[in-house]
């Protein structure tokens, strides 16, 4: 089989779906549709936003069929992906899909998750690595079935995680490994060379697997009580979206929301209660927390844009002792 004539129906919503779908089209295989989230209303006007994948293919690619069914088992949205014939179906970043359709192409359907499996199943793997303080993650393609990132493994790649890494820079580097993944995965299929195997054979008996549910607001809630490194890890996994964040509590004032997106961990003993702030009032700005402090790098206020902490200090007037982070 030749993977220039093999026809291909591309499933993917945000940007991280982008890149994997440019890099098929730019190797010259035939995309026969493409599939993506409805349009949606977004922002405090209600604007319609179409997604990433929408955007992409009406800029560069509007002759290639776009459906953005509302409901995957509707039998004329079933009927539209029969009738454009695909040998192959490819998913990244879409929604779990029911049998009618993933058992639809002659190849059958294979997914991009962005960890290495069966590690970090689940809707949030980049978040959750790096809250999880690892060390190395990675893409992994495998055939879909009934259950959710449990199917057959087809290719890995692993990439190992910076130590000062955020989520957003993590994002970037796993959708390039992904794209090229996701492109010698059709090779592979195209020629024979690949052999889906069993996610059992993955498993280290020695390691607990660990999953990656989606992400809640109350998960982005920092608890000031835990050692600096959990809180370290928790603000780069969140960073940039949806971002973690503590209440500022000013003296005499009512709580406010901040989000925090960048900061450093500094190992110190102190006898400062965790959340209490210390602060020169112009440049630095850290947070008790077990074993040191949180050094504050940029933040944003509820209502406010985001800022680095030394415009952040400039109209904060905060007060060692007085100030804190709940």
């Amino acid at each position: 089989m030749n993977k220039s004539s093999l026809r291909i129906l591309y499933m993917g919503t945000p940007d991280f779906a982008v890149a994997p779908l440019e890099k098929l089209l730019q190797s010259g295989i035939e995309v026969v549709g493409v599939i993506t989230a409805p349009d949606r209303p977004a922002g405090r006007g209600k604007k319609i936003r179409f997604s990433a994948i929408k955007t992409f293919l009406l800029q560069y690619h509007p002759q290639i069929p776009l459906l953005q069914p509302i409901n995957l088992k509707d039998p004329e949205f079933v009927a539209q992906v029969q009738a454009l014939k695909p040998e192959l179906q490819i998913v990244v970043a879409f929604r779990m899909l029911p049998e009618v359709i993933w058992q639809i192409p002659e190849i059958g359907t294979f997914n991009l998750h962005a960890s290495l499996l069966p590690q970090y199943r689940g809707a949030a793997p980049i978040n959750h690595a790096l809250i999880n303080g690892e060390s190395e993650t990675g893409v992994t393609t495998f055939m879909i079935d009934q259950k959710i990132d449990t199917g057959r493994i087809l290719m890995q790649k692993s990439l190992k995680i910076g130590a000062l890494e955020t989520a957003g820079e993590l994002h970037d580097r796993l959708m390039e490994a992904g794209a090229n993944l996701v492109l010698e995965t059709v090779t592979g299929l195209t020629d024979g060379s690949l052999v889906a195997r069993s996610q059992d054979k993955f498993i280290n008996p020695q390691s607990k697997l660990k999953t990656a549910p989606k992400i809640y607001k109350e998960d982005c809630r920092i608890n000031w009580e835990q050692t600096g490194i959990e809180v370290f890890n928790q603000i780069r996994g969140l960073s940039p979206y949806p971002g973690a964040f503590g209440h500022l509590h000013k003296e005499g004032g009512t709580p406010v929301l901040c989000k925090i997106y960048a900061s450093v961990f500094r190992t110190e003993e102190h006898q400062a209660s965790a959340g209490t702030i210390l602060t020169d009032g112009k440049t630095t700005l850290e947070v008790s927390v077990q074993g040191g402090w949180i050094q504050v790098l940029v933040l944003q206020q509820e209502g406010k844009k985001r800022m680095e902490v030394r415009d952040f200090l400039a109209g904060a007037s905060l007060t060692n002792g007085l100030c804190r982070f709940s």
